[in-house]
């Protein structure tokens, strides 16, 4: 399969870019739920793009978001791939996934959990003022096989709707992460449905790297993250974010804009950094 690639020449740089051999390839990525109101940007015309993409680029680990379990298995149908992640609707396999994904050859998966945002966050429920949906978090903590070092890895999905939910659920993002991981390295990804200027945003990036910031090349690519599937979206807004602790390097950042015959994989782009732990 031919991915027509945006901008090809900066693409090209920076996967060309020579890393150090300890280098994670890290992402986060809304898959948008499966829905046949889609049309022709439903799951089933776009699977075999996101596995390409994810191929393609060298993904090593990855947080999604929206994933329903029969999109999971289809992506982890991808060799030496696995996921961990519970349903957000009743903690096993129902409804979306916050899913965690990891190259089995690269990484041992020690141990994993979920939460969700909200008041209870030890079992499946709404937070605060939102009125839709429940919102889950998965962690997991791996080690490294090349470099035997361990950290933990989150995924989120914060609301779309419930202002009051996006604030605290980005308060409780901190807590939890502090009692979880301690004093172990951390990488938070996720679709906070928020921009940098929000509240819940700098309360991360008090206790967090945001890798577009930390980035020790330019940021590649555009700003926004959310396309919408639209050829002619401004991609002005960021919503979509890769969090590092302070014991993580940020070698480089993108927000790539892979397209297969001028469609997109999913409505956000799968955003990529290349970390290093220290």
């Amino acid at each position: 399969m031919r991915i027509t690639l945006l901008l090809i020449a900066c693409v090209i740089a920076y996967t060309a870019v020579a890393q150090p051999a300890n280098t994670m390839r890290v992402a986060s990525y809304n898959l948008r739920y499966n829905t046949p109101n889609d049309g022709a940007d439903a799951w089933p015309n776009r699977i075999e793009m996101v596995k390409s993409l994810i191929r393609y680029h060298k993904i090593e680990l990855f947080g999604t978001q929206e994933g329903l379990r029969g999109q999971l298995n289809d992506v982890a149908q991808l060799p030496g791939w696995a996921f961990v992640g519970k349903g957000r609707d009743d903690g096993k396999e129902a409804g979306e996934h916050s899913a965690i994904f990891y190259k089995k050859d690269r990484f041992d998966l020690l141990t994993t959990g979920d939460f969700w945002l909200s008041e209870t966050p030890d079992k499946p429920g709404k937070g605060w003022d939102a009125t839709c949906c429940n919102r889950i978090c998965t962690w997991a903590r791996f080690r490294d096989k090349q470099t035997k070092k361990e950290f933990y890895f989150f995924s989120a999905h914060f609301d779309h709707q419930g202002v009051e939910a996006r604030r605290q659920s980005g308060r409780l993002m901190v807590e939890k992460i502090k009692a979880i991981a301690k004093n172990e390295p951390v990488i938070f990804v996720g679709d906070l449905n928020s921009t940098p200027d929000t509240e819940q945003v700098k309360t991360i990036q008090a206790s967090l790297q945001d890798a577009y910031q930390a980035t020790k090349q330019p940021p590649y690519g555009p700003v926004g993250t959310f396309t919408g599937f639209k050829s002619d979206a401004p991609l002005n807004d960021r919503i979509d974010y890769i969090f590092v602790s302070k014991s993580i390097d940020v070698l480089s950042y993108a927000a790539l804009t892979d397209r297969l015959d001028q469609r997109f994989p999913s409505d956000h782009l799968l955003v990529v950094a290349d970390v290093v732990i220290k």
